[in-house]
Order: structure tokens, then C-alpha cells, then sequence
């Protein structure tokens, strides 16, 4: 199966990404950083929307505590910043924000109900439509993003094209576990993780948001043992 959707999400990302990039060296850096905040801002109340969806908060609660711990013992901060440094390296890009704006566009990009649901939509039903719109969305965050972190945004369309790809694919196999309590809880831990992503942005303090990743596995195996 084709995943169509996944495929014009990456497209979207692409091209939001160049036009922030052209658009980056245009602004005067006040205004890239009125920019900056304005995003981390509205990454803020997605997340917060997002986190209030929750059915079960105490099993949230200790997938946020056993995904912190094994993100940490697994140093995945460290890990994801080698690969993001390698590309970076790769591509011989001067570009000093070149891993962060990969790392945060790919949280943004990844973590959130439209692509969990839209993944799991076209999977299922072949209805790519969820994924269509979050095309869009991304497509204009990409531009801010970009504008902001440069180089780095523009190829966070991998990782999303592999993981909404995959999920698509994997959907038919995997349904029956995906309920609507299941992606509740998965939505609101994942919106924990944006919230974090916005405090990352306003530079409110420093969040290793990439250790926290395991607590998406960690949600999954919680819910479906006692929820």
C-alpha cells in the first residue's frame, strides 16, 4: 500500500522548508525572534489541548516517569544529536541551529493525534484525508520553523515520512489494539512531550525532550495492560 498521505505530508514539509529558509536571511533578527516566541507560544496551547485528552492521567504519569528513565540510561539525546551532526556533516552545513531545528521540526512533526489518527485512517479505511490537512499545517509551520532554524527543518521530512509510512502500512495488522482510549492516552502523552517543545522554544529552561520518546512505547503497553 501506498502511502499517499504520508507522502504529500513530506512534500508539504519541503517546500514550507525552502520558503523559510529564502525568508530567513530576509529578517532582521528582532523579528525572527518575535517569530521564535510567537511559535513556542502555539506550540504551547497544541500541546496543552492535546495533554487534556487524557482518560487515564496516572498511567500518563508513570509512562512519562519509565520513558524519561530509559531514555536517560539510553542517552537518546545523545544519540539523535550524533545522527543529526552527521548529516549535518554530510551536507557540510554551517548552519549552527542545523540539528536542533531537524530534532524539534521532527517532534513537532511526529508527536500530535493528526498523525497517529491520520496514519492509522489511511491504513485502515485507505482515507488519507486527516494526513491531507495535516499537509497543510505542516507545510505553514515549516515555513516558521525554517525561518528560525534554517537548513535542519527541511529534512525532517524523513523521519516523518518513515513513521507515518510505517504506521500506515502497519495499520491493517495492528488495528484491533488501536481504540479510542488507546490513541486518547497515546495524544495526551504525546502532548505533554509538545508542551515541553514549547517551553524548549520560549527558552523558559532546557527539556531533553528525546529521552522522554520512550514514554510513547511505554503508554501503549501501560493502557492496553490496565486501562
Amino acid at each position: 500500500m501506498l502511502p499517499v498521505g504520508s507522502i504529500v505530508n513530506a512534500l508539504a514539509i519541503i517546500g514550507g522548508s525552502i520558503i523559510g529558509c529564502w525568508l530567513q536571511s530576509r529578517f532582521p533578527d528582532r523579528i525572527r525572534s518575535i517569530v521564535f516566541q510567537g511559535l513556542g507560544l502555539c506550540v504551547l496551547l497544541i500541546g496543552i489541548q492535546m495533554a487534556l485528552k487524557v482518560e487515564n492521567i496516572l498511567i500518563v504519569i508513570f509512562a512519562i516517569l519509565l520513558g524519561a528513565i530509559t531514555g536517560e540510561l539510553c542517552r537518546l539525546d545523545t544519540l539523535f544529536e550524533r545522527m543529526g551532526n552527521r548529516l549535518k556533516g554530510l551536507l557540510k552545513s554551517k548552519n549552527p541551529k542545523f540539528t536542533e531545528g531537524l530534532i524539534t521540526a521532527s517532534l513537532i512533526y511526529c508527536i500530535g493525534a493528526m498523525a497517529i489518527v491520520g496514519a492509522l485512517e489511511e491504513g485502515i479505511n485507505g482515507n488519507p484525508e486527516v494526513l491531507l490537512t495535516k499537509s497543510i499545517l505542516d507545510g505553514f509551520a515549516s515555513i516558521a520553523l525554517a525561518a528560525s532554524y534554517g537548513s535542519g527543518v527541511f529534512f525532517s521530512f524523513i523521519p516523518v515520512l518513515l513513521y507515518q509510512g510505517i504506521m500506515t502500512i502497519g495499520a491493517s495488522y495492528f488495528q484491533q489494539y488501536f481504540s479510542d482510549m488507546m490513541i486518547a492516552q497515546i495524544t495526551a502523552c504525546g502532548g505533554l512531550l509538545i508542551i515541553g517543545i514549547g517551553i524548549n522554544l520560549l527558552e523558559l529552561t532546557e527539556i531533553k525532550l528525546a529521552n522522554l520518546l520512550p514514554s510513547l512505547g511505554f503508554v501503549v503497553i501501560l493502557t492496553a495492560l490496565f486501562a
